[in-house]
């Protein structure tokens, strides 16, 4: 089965069925040659061979992942890592209050700089302070439910 693919952003939309469709059998196609380094040809209508790209395990597992969103309906956001990201920016990625947010930097608990009076977050470090909290959440979470399986 063909999908079209349309040269249209999703923006601030959710996709619609054929992309989810569409991104569901390309993550499939994908997950079948993960494994090694995968050569994808796309053809083109005007294009009298079709090109050529080779596609990393890395890259492909990038990919697939994107899609699997996609392909789930969820609305996605690329965040390059050096991104310089705003208070609310950051507020919305981690889903809590700016002002929330705010009292975490001047806690110091994430890395920041000031551009005239604005604060100012870099992704990388943003990341960093989510993937620690989220891991000692999920340490919590185990230590939470070892203490409940010996008190059974």
């Amino acid at each position: 089965m063909t999908m079209p693919a349309f040269a249209e952003g999703l923006g601030g939309r959710l996709p619609s069925e054929n992309e989810k469709a569409a991104a569901n059998q390309l993550r499939k196609i994908l997950a079948t040659h993960a494994t090694g380094d995968a050569k994808l040809r796309v053809l083109s209508e005007n294009a009298k061979q079709p090109s050529e790209i080779t596609l990393s395990p890395a890259l492909s597992n990038l990919l697939m992942e994107l899609l699997r969103h996609v392909g789930r309906g969820d609305a996605v956001t690329l965040v390059p890592v050096s991104k310089m990201l705003t208070t609310q920016q950051a507020a919305d990625i981690l889903n809590v209050s700016r002002p929330f947010l705010v009292s975490l930097l001047e806690k110091g608990e994430i890395e920041h700089s000031l551009v005239g009076r604005h604060r100012r977050i870099k992704a990388d470090h943003l990341f960093a302070y989510k993937r620690a909290r989220d891991m000692k959440r999920s340490e919590a979470l185990s230590d939470l439910a070892e203490l409940d399986a010996e008190n059974l």
